[in-house]
C-alpha cells in the first residue's frame, strides 16, 4: 500500500491507498494537528496507531509520498519513514515527474501542495479549471484547457484572518468562524460573524470572478471551479462560481505523481 502525507502548516493529512487493484482504492485517511516540535519518536508512534487501529500493519505499506510546505518537519519525517516503515520516501520537490508545464517565471517555488491539487483536478475534470484549497493560507490555482498550469493567487486564509483581527482589536472576543443568519448583525457577535464570513465570501468569488475574465473563459468552455481544505464545505454554500467540493483533492495528487514517479524513483527499503 502506499502512504500518502501531505504536510500543511495546521494540519497534516495521511492516506492509505490500496494500488494493486484495476484501480487505487483509498482504503483509510486522517486528519492530524502538525507539530513542529515533535520527535521522531513521537510522529513513529502517532503514525503506528492511527494505521493499527484501522485494522492494518505499518509492515503493509510498501511506499511513501510527501509533499510538505514545512521544511522544519521535513527531516523528522524522513526519519520517520526509515525508522518506522523501513522505507526511503518520495518528496515532491524539484525534479519530480509532473507530467504538467508550470508556465510561471520560477516553478521551483510552487509549494507541493499546489502542484498535487492541479495535477489532481486536471486528472479528475479536465481543463480549464480553477482549484481552491482553503487552508492557513487560501491558494487558487488556474489551469488551461491543454493541462497547463498558468499561475494563481495567495491570500490569507479565513482563520489566519480572524486571528490578525482578535489580536489586533482588544475589545472584539474571539467568536466560532461560522455563516451568520443574516448580513446585517444586531449584535457585536453577529457582526463580525458576518464580516468574515461574508467578506470572505467577497474575497474568493472576487478573486475567481477576476481569473475567469483574464484567462479570457467563453461561455461555451467555462472552467470548473473546484474547492478544497478543511473550509471548504463552509464557503462553497454561499460561491457564486464554486461548482465542486473534492476533499481528497492533495491525496489524489499525491498518489498520481507517486504512480508517475515509479520507474524513476528509488523503491523499497531505506538503506
Amino acid at each position: 500500500m502506499l502512504l500518502a502525507l501531505d504536510v500543511g502548516n495546521t494540519n497534516t493529512t495521511l492516506g492509505l491507498y490500496k494500488l494493486d487493484g484495476e484501480k487505487p482504492e483509498l482504503v483509510a485517511n486522517w486528519r492530524v494537528t502538525t507539530h513542529r516540535t515533535q520527535t521522531v519518536d513521537e510522529y513513529g508512534v502517532y503514525f503506528v496507531n492511527l494505521i493499527q487501529m484501522h485494522g492494518m500493519s505499518p509492515s503493509q505499506v510498501t511506499d511513501i509520498i510527501i509533499a510538505s510546505v514545512v521544511p522544519p518537519v521535513e527531516s523528522t519525517l524522513r526519519q520517520v519513514c526509515e525508522h518506522y516503515f523501513h522505507l526511503e520516501p518520495t518528496f515532491v520537490e524539484p525534479g519530480i515527474k509532473t507530467g504538467m508545464k508550470l508556465l510561471v517565471d520560477n516553478p521551483t517555488e510552487l509549494g507541493a501542495d499546489r502542484i498535487c491539487d492541479c495535477v489532481a483536478a486536471y486528472e479528475r475534470y479536465g481543463g480549464p479549471c480553477i482549484v481552491v484549497d482553503f487552508g492557513t493560507a487560501t491558494k487558487f490555482e488556474v489551469i488551461s484547457a491543454r493541462g497547463e498550469y498558468l499561475g494563481g493567487a495567495i491570500a490569507p486564509g479565513l482563520g489566519l484572518s480572524a486571528e490578525a483581527l482578535f489580536m489586533r482589536a482588544a475589545r472584539l472576543s474571539r467568536v466560532d468562524i461560522r455563516r451568520p443568519a443574516k448580513v446585517i448583525g444586531t449584535n457585536t457577535i453577529a457582526h463580525l460573524q458576518s464580516g468574515l464570513y461574508f467578506g470572505y465570501i467577497g474575497l474568493v468569488d472576487g478573486i475567481i470572478e477576476r481569473m475567469i475574465a483574464e484567462m479570457g473563459a467563453t461561455p461555451e468552455n467555462p472552467p470548473r471551479i473546484v474547492a478544497s481544505g478543511g473550509l471548504a464545505r463552509m464557503i462553497a454554500s454561499d460561491s457564486r462560481f464554486i461548482q465542486e467540493i473534492n476533499d481528497l483533492l492533495t491525496l489524489d495528487g499525491l498518489r498520481i505523481l507517486f504512480e508517475r514517479n515509479r520507474a524513476v524513483r528509488p523503491r523499497g527499503p531505506a538503506r
